[in-house]
């Protein structure tokens, strides 16, 4: 396999447009969803812009340590205004969420710790995308964001038959490493450059990694962001919490046009 490392500290702004235009205005449509995992039930949410005739690529959102919440659906919302039919999934059942990092931590690291049962969730979200009407089987892709990231990049690196994968200031450590021919999909990782969370020396073993499994990726860094740097709530929770946690507008809206440009490429016109 070619083996191509696309590293990019300063990214470049792509303009980004719907993947499927469409003569009328765009009427995004969000409902909650319910789907299992074995006997776990999940709460997730789909979105799809009605407007748009015809099967599209479906693209799964992965949320934050957080659990399944209003920003994993604005970001499966915001995918469905360019065309795409978005789940939102839930990786922790029930849909439940966590106010305090404690049990957003517990609730995360129960999840890591049995990465079965995840891979298990994570494929009933699959599954569940590829049932509805609207979407196109063959394309399917998956962004996370924080514990979100780690798992969309674990779902890569195990061979899950995906796209591309995007991780958003997510934890770059492996579960299981890449092997070479195995990772299917094309993958980004969006990593804020003062993100304490993300210390150096696992970037750099990321990036050895995916150069010896021969994967197509693409790291950015962005300078002066730290953790959660896309989550416009990131500033007032880690001023609550006493974590260096903060929304960084500028590497929030080039993050986005990178997944953008990297969706246009995969899926095409």
């Amino acid at each position: 396999m070619k083996r191509r490392n696309r590293l990019s500290h300063i990214p470049l702004l792509l303009a980004g447009v719907a993947l499927f235009p469409s003569l009328g205005r765009a009427e995004v449509t969000g409902r909650e969803v319910t789907y299992r995992a074995g006997d776990t039930v999940l709460k997730g949410y789909l979105a799809y812009d009605d407007a748009i005739s015809g099967k599209r690529p479906g693209v799964l959102v992965v949320h934050e340590w957080w659990g399944h919440n209003d920003y994993a659906r604005d970001r499966a919302r915001m995918l469905a205004e360019l065309g795409y039919v978005a789940l939102a999934v839930d990786m922790y059942g029930d849909g439940k969420t966590a106010e305090h990092p404690k049990d957003a931590g517990a609730f995360a690291g129960e999840v890591m710790a049995n990465i079965d049962t995840g891979v298990e969730r994570f494929e009933a979200a699959v599954d569940f995308l590829k049932t509805q009407e609207r979407t196109d089987n063959a394309r399917i892709a998956a962004i996370g964001y924080c514990f979100g990231g780690a798992i969309v990049l674990h779902m890569a690196r195990i061979g899950m038959d995906l796209d591309a994968v995007a991780s958003f200031h997510g934890n770059l450590a492996p579960k299981a490493e890449a092997q070479e021919g195995k990772v299917k999909a094309r993958v980004l990782v969006c990593n804020g450059a003062d993100d304490s969370f993300v210390p150096k020396e696992q970037i750099a073993a990321f990036q050895r990694e995916m150069n010896d499994a021969g994967v197509d990726f693409r790291f950015i860094d962005y300078p002066g962001a730290v953790h959660g740097f896309t989550n416009p709530a990131a500033t007032a929770l880690g001023e609550k919490f006493g974590l260096k946690l903060a929304h960084n507008e500028s590497a929030d809206k080039q993050s986005w046009e990178a997944l953008k440009a990297l969706l246009k490429e995969v899926f095409g016109k």
